[in-house]
């Protein structure tokens, strides 16, 4: 099985695309990091129930890495946008032979002391146009929901759309089960909607 573990917003910058979570959900996100391997840097929020919402872009202050980034993100261009969400599970190896071709192939990862796997496919597009999700697991037992500060937001629904998601639906449903996620037919896009101390919030 797999679980939701966060939900990326990507931006041109990380200044962007801190900006624009901060302004629909009404509060702060934390510092977070660079990441090897794909030179990214992210900003974090906690959200409740076990997850949490990143910020992410390119580091421009990073080496160009030798593969394609994750989450597409040499292709990114445009406002900033929900991008990506990304499930963990217990045994990746096991979870990625499970599901067709397409998820990527383990790439072992660090930020400071957290330690984990993601599936990255070779060119860095998943499945369904980027609408499929990104699968980790973690190594340990540090992970940044189980750090990061509430800020009293809550997921309280996300919506998967794409011209095939029914066929998405039905490749996750034998191993997801969250009554938050949905799936429905359209142009691709994600969208999260919120409860915030401010108030109910949509992130697309």
């Amino acid at each position: 099985m797999i679980a939701l573990d966060h939900i990326a917003v990507a931006g041109e910058t990380l200044a962007a695309a801190t900006r624009h979570v901060e302004e629909v959900l009404g509060v702060p996100l934390e510092q977070g990091g660079e990441h090897d391997v794909f030179y990214t840097h992210n900003t974090l929020l906690g959200l409740e129930d076990d997850l949490y919402l990143e910020a992410i872009a390119a580091n421009p202050d990073a080496p160009v890495p030798d593969r394609a980034r994750w989450f597409d993100l040499d292709r990114f261009t445009g406002p900033p946008r929900l991008t990506n969400w990304i499930c963990r599970c217990d045994d990746l190896d096991a979870t990625l032979a499970a599901l067709p071709e397409g998820f990527g192939t383990p790439v072992a990862l660090k930020r400071g002391d957290l330690r984990w796997r993601m599936a990255v496919p070779v060119d860095g597009v998943l499945p369904f146009d980027n609408c499929a999700p990104a699968l980790m697991q973690w190594l340990g037992d540090a992970r940044p929901a189980l750090r990061l500060r509430q800020r009293d937001c809550r997921l309280t629904s996300f919506e998967v759309r794409h011209p095939d998601a029914d066929a998405l639906a039905e490749l996750l449903a034998p191993v997801l089960a969250d009554g938050r996620i949905s799936f429905r037919t359209g142009a691709p896009q994600l969208c999260a909607k919120f409860t915030t101390a401010k108030g109910p919030a949509t992130l697309r």
